[in-house]
């Protein structure tokens, strides 16, 4: 099995491990310490040697921070935690604070009325983050302090990093060879004068060299920096054990391997100007170039935008590994079909089950993030993670959220369905409706080249917003292959400001969560692609539109028919229809029955 239900959560160890810091921060001549989860490559999934905010507080969301003062200590969590931040803190010792509603700024001047000195690890933080969080500060007396990170001083059986061994992407999945697009990115610096870029993501490095790794759980990324120079010849700051003679082969002459305590001395050898990311890279990064008077040009990563729009081979792999998926999710919805009437179930025996069906292809290489499987008010919950703890049957009424994804050589899954739990209630019924108009108007959706995410995002939510309902994180976020199921710089939100395009994978996947009830959510992934014309269209202006890549059933016995209008029922039908077709001879006689009864035209 990948995924565990233990309760990894401590609130009880709050206290005396918050006393501790306290007590290093003083030593230090601090008057607070800023923990992150974060480590120095700026992912969204951390290794247990970098769990630091979860070692400290108990929260173990995938996005959020400390800020410890000596009378306060305001755990900061967005929307998609405020349910399950209060189940993992000492309440009596952190105070959960509604980000970004309450930004670290106002809160800090809040508290510091007089002034003070706060200390930060600068390898965990961006430049991005440090100048906003100091424009924020100004006039207040209260300084921002890079500093030696004060909770590995305190966490005395903190785990090593990882040294996950690393292989080579085929290049027929791949669709490019790592020296051409090398070559390539090298090509855009120098045209920018720009004599090399570091490298501090590990799924642009992983995507770069066409490797994949094993340190981070669900996501296949190399932990590793890199500097790669307008030649095109690069160095990279790995750990040596990592590396099979096999990898070094692939990576060939003009890859220089060093290991990671060489990568800041290496950054003051440099020849300027250096492109560094501000979003992404640790502000320690700039700290050692400017030390050393290296000239740096401020840009995005280089390998964002190429890597967010997939190749032939790579769409051509998604393709293939959605259809292997949607086989497995096939047979386990006629499996919890047939299931349900009996009783019993509980939500760990849903993920186990959905797990077994993943596995049974005999191509999973990973589940691509912790099962999601909530029922009833645990549905409201919109990060929920089922544990032993935790663990709630599927009762008769209630609806099941389960979001999952897998892993494999050729692409990254994410799919969420929501399931009744026999005969609901209509208002539940209402909700899922709007939901699902959400998701189809997204899927219909033609707009002319040149336009963002955050332009899109607010026509999945039109029918919950005539409802006077809505839900508090993005439409959708970009999806990698074969690497991180997050992936940037693409996104469906209102924060999306990155311009799509195609060849971009995103996630379609609007919701309705009513804390203490239920929740909904509705995903599939969807490929931007260029729109073929349109009679009676403008033939000067190109459009763009999405191609739907996930295929599973939605649960016609959450809608409300008469509610949808006919370009929705037609989109529905059609869309079953093409479920059946390329599904149906993927999976068993008894799922194919079933699959026929679930696709039928509503």
């Amino acid at each position: 099995m990948f995924q565990s239900f233990e309760n990894t959560a401590r609130p009880e160890q709050g206290p005396p491990r918050l006393a501790s810091l306290r007590g290093e921060i003083a030593r230090a001549g601090l008057d607070g310490f800023i923990v992150p989860r974060a480590d120095a490559h700026q992912g969204e999934y951390v290794a247990p040697a970098d769990e630091r905010l979860a070692w400290l507080t108990g929260f173990t969301g995938s996005a959020g921070f400390c800020i410890v003062l000596p009378k306060i200590a305001g755990v900061f969590i967005d929307s998609r935690y405020r349910t399950q931040v209060k189940a993992q803190v000492d309440l009596a010792s952190y105070a959960p604070v509604p980000w970004p509603d309450i930004k670290p700024g106002s809160w800090l001047k809040e508290q510091l009325k007089s002034g003070g000195r706060i200390g930060f690890d600068p390898w965990l933080h961006t430049k991005k983050e440090i100048a906003e969080l100091e424009a924020a500060l100004e006039g207040s007396g209260i300084t921002l302090c890079p500093e030696r990170n004060l909770v590995d001083a305190i966490w005395a059986d903190q785990p090593q990093p990882p040294k996950g061994p690393v292989a080579v992407q085929p290049l027929d999945l791949a669709g490019e060879s790592a020296e051409a697009k090398r070559i390539r990115i090298g090509a855009e610096l120098a045209a920018a004068g720009q004599d090399a870029v570091v490298l501090t993501l590990p799924d642009s490095i992983s995507w770069l060299l066409n490797i994949r790794g094993s340190d981070i759980e669900r996501n296949p990324v190399v932990q590793a920096f890199a500097i790669l120079h307008a030649t095109g010849r690069l160095t990279l700051f790995i750990a040596p054990e990592k590396l099979s003679d096999a990898v070094r082969t692939h990576l060939g002459p003009e890859v220089t391997l060093r290991p990671p305590s060489a990568f800041a001395a290496a950054l003051r050898t440099l020849t300027g100007p250096v492109r560094v990311d501000r979003a992404t890279a640790p502000l320690q990064v700039a700290r050692e170039l400017e030390d050393a008077n290296i000239a740096i040009s401020w840009a995005a990563d280089p390998c964002l935008l190429p890597k967010a729009k997939k190749s032939a081979a790579e769409i051509a792999g998604m393709e293939e590994a959605h259809l292997t998926d949607g086989a497995a999710m096939v047979e386990f919805l006629a499996w919890l079909d047939a299931e349900l009437p009996g009783g019993g179930l509980t939500e760990i025996d849903v993920v186990r089950a959905l797990e077994g069906f993943r596995r049974a292809t005999n191509q999973l290489k990973e589940i691509s993030f912790e099962t999601i499987c909530g029922t009833g008010p645990h549905g409201a919950i919109m990060h929920y993670r089922v544990t032993k703890d935790t663990n709630r049957p599927l009762r008769p009424g209630e609806i099941v959220v389960i979001d999952s994804g897998g892993q494999y050589l050729n692409g990254t899954t994410d799919i969420t369905r929501t399931v009744a739990v026999g005969p609901v209630d209509t208002e539940a019924k209402a909700a899922f409706t709007r939901v699902l108009q959400g998701m189809i108007a997204i899927s219909r959706l033609r707009w002319p080249k040149g336009i963002a995410g955050q332009h899109l995002d607010a026509i999945a939510r039109y029918n919950l917003w005539l409802a006077g309902q809505d839900f508090d994180h993005g439409t959708g976020h970009g999806v990698g292959c074969y690497l991180s199921v997050h992936e940037g710089p693409q996104r469906l939100s209102r924060t999306g400001d990155v311009v799509l395009e195609p060849g971009m994978i995103l996630s379609n996947e609007p919701g309705y969560y009513r804390e203490g009830a239920f929740g909904i959510r509705i995903e599939n992934l969807v490929l931007v692609e260029d729109a073929p014309a349109l009679p009676g269209g403008d033939d000067h202006r190109a459009m763009l539109r999405f191609r739907t890549l996930t295929f599973a059933p939605i649960d016609r016995r959450l809608i409300d028919a008469e509610a949808l209008t006919e370009g929705e029922r037609a989109w529905l039908n059609a869309y079953h229809a093409e479920v059946a077709e390329r599904i149906g001879p993927r999976v068993s006689a008894p799922a194919r029955d079933w699959l026929a009864e679930a696709t039928k035209q509503v």
